[in-house]
């Protein structure tokens, strides 16, 4: 027989599944139309810019760069906690907890995540644009933590990472009621846009590599959420036989991060961390009591 606490996480795990599985049942390709009308606008400004060499690139945004630089690292704590969200090993343990409410989501988030990693990394390797700290005097902006010096600036891959995980929320969650979606939405973007123009307050990267990691961050979490409609690749993840290794991957991840913790002791990461553990708990619990 089930117990009280068994069928109360049944019925809202349900609920919240259902939600999931609905809203994502709903997005059609045509919501890619804006991202691709955006991403074409670029190119087109840059071709008209002379901006497809990187000095042009550099030349056209460097003023823009100094000045969001400038204004941004006023509050250099703050940017310094928003960046670290741009980082998977940080960000997607606020997530864990839909491995047990909301299943669904998880499997969409592992197939973005392979589609957003593939493209990144051949994006970055095709344009190979230096970081701010390569190409321009450090004395003229702000560096927020270590120097960025390595790989290419764009796109920024903390943006990439960004608006795949704000994505993915934005839909899963998204109220049936059109002014609770104008401000559902609304709310989303803008979080996703402080967390993505971080990088620029840290001096990580340009404004462009931002907007344009952004983008294709949403591009591939609607590709992502598609592709894993019509597959069911991810379907072992709701079923609790596999909690145990889940279990043990979640305090591999909780270990990873009190090395964060040891390395940077931001508040952010003592957030990630609690989520963690109380994913652990939730889980922890449910398996107990299933073994009973």
């Amino acid at each position: 027989r089930e117990t009280k606490i068994e069928l109360y996480f049944l019925v809202n795990n349900q609920k919240l599944e259902t939600l999931v599985i609905n809203n994502y049942n709903n997005i059609r390709l045509r919501l890619l139309f804006a991202p691709f009308l955006l991403l074409s606008v670029i190119v087109i400004v840059l071709l008209q810019q002379g901006a497809f060499s990187v000095e042009g690139y550099v030349e056209i945004q460097k003023d823009l760069f100094f000045y969001l630089n400038s204004k941004l690292s006023e509050l250099s704590s703050l940017q310094f906690n928003l960046t670290q969200l741009g980082n998977p090993l940080i960000i997607l343990p606020f997530l864990t907890v839909f491995i047990v409410y909301a299943p669904k989501l998880w499997g969409a988030l592992f197939t973005t995540t392979i589609i957003s990693a593939v493209i990144s990394f051949l994006l970055k390797e095709i344009f190979d644009v230096p970081r701010p700290a390569e190409i321009l005097d450090n004395e003229f902006f702000v560096i927020i933590g270590r120097v960025h010096t390595g790989f290419s600036s764009l796109p920024s891959g903390h943006s990439i990472t960004t608006f795949t995980v704000i994505t993915l929320l934005l839909f899963a969650f998204m109220p049936k009621e059109f002014k609770s979606k104008i401000l559902w939405t609304v709310f989303i973007l803008v979080v996703g846009l402080f967390i993505a123009f971080s990088r620029v307050g840290v001096g990580a990267h340009f404004p462009v590599d931002v907007v344009i990691g952004s983008t294709i961050g949403y591009i591939c979490a609607l590709t992502g959420i598609v592709v894993s409609n019509k597959v069911s690749w991810w379907n072992w993840i709701k079923n609790k036989k596999y909690y145990t290794g889940i279990i043990f991957f979640l305090i591999i991840w909780a270990l990873a991060l009190l090395k964060e913790i040891y390395d940077k002791n931001l508040l952010v990461v003592y957030l990630s961390l609690f989520s963690i553990f109380t994913t652990l708990y939730l889980m922890i619990k449910i398996h107990v009591q299933k073994q009973h």
